[in-house]
């Protein structure tokens, strides 16, 4: 198949797309100039419906282009992180057998036609967060330490997505990732569009397992876009405390 790469930081010739076409065995160079800071999305579109279809094998990321003088909060100070992670929140579209079973096929070739039709009802069978089932998840989590601040990227090439830390916040959020802009502060949830990438800050202040999710929480719980934060460190019960535990009511 041929390919291409549309980065969304770029400015013109399809974003890069009408100049990196290349078939099998092919290569090709571009230069662009990064003009523009923040998080964008790059992915896979060389015409027609290829383009979905590309964006919906997984042919895509994201890009993180940061302003010469560093990431400023709502009040103009500079804003540092610990740690960045990336999470490229992927839908799935798999086609089943008549039998109501997930259908496997030698290439990506083979499964075009039957995976084009569940495409064209606009509904994921499945949701990963890069790449793969249990990719940011149990052993995979995402790690910080109570008092680090980190840096999340999160992007999405075609469907829309709602992000929540639960029992966290967004401190800073960069909505549709653009470091030019002011950010919004102490978000509960936070949008990404299908087509860019967000960027949002936090500092954790207790420890323990956070999940981080679409809080769409059909297509968190039964689709998996899902992740985990395993951060280390020492309870604060100032913050939160159990004043009583579980007992039977009389």
């Amino acid at each position: 198949m041929v390919h291409n790469i549309d980065f969304h930081a770029s400015t013109g010739a399809l974003g890069g797309g009408a100049l990196t076409k290349v078939a099998p065995g092919q290569q090709v160079v571009l230069r662009f100039k990064a003009d523009r800071p923040g998080t964008y999305v790059y992915h896979c579109a060389p015409g027609g419906t290829m383009i979905p279809y590309h964006v919906v094998s997984g042919m895509y990321g994201a890009i993180m282009i940061l302003p010469k003088d560093g990431l400023k909060d709502n009040k103009g100070h500079l804003v540092t992180y610990d740690r960045a992670y990336y999470v490229g929140e992927q839908g799935w579209y798999i086609p089943k057998d008549k039998n109501g079973k997930y259908k496997r096929y030698p290439n990506a070739v083979a499964s075009m036609n039957d995976t084009l039709k569940v495409m064209k009802k606009l509904t994921p069978t499945h949701i990963t967060y890069n790449g793969k089932k249990g990719a940011l998840t149990g052993k995979n989590a995402m790690k910080a330490k109570v008092g680090e601040t980190i840096l999340f990227i999160h992007s999405q090439a075609n469907e829309d997505s709602r992000i929540h830390l639960i029992g966290g916040h967004g401190d800073n959020v960069w909505t549709g990732g653009s470091f030019n802009n002011t950010p919004t502060v102490d978000r509960e949830t936070w949008s990404v569009l299908g087509g860019e990438a967000v960027a949002a800050t936090y500092t954790f202040k207790q420890p323990g397992i956070y999940a981080y999710v679409n809080h769409n929480l059909i297509e968190a719980i039964i689709l998996g876009a899902a992740a985990h934060v395993s951060v280390e460190g020492e309870w604060n019960n100032d913050l939160m405390e159990q004043v009583q535990a579980p007992t039977k009511i009389e």
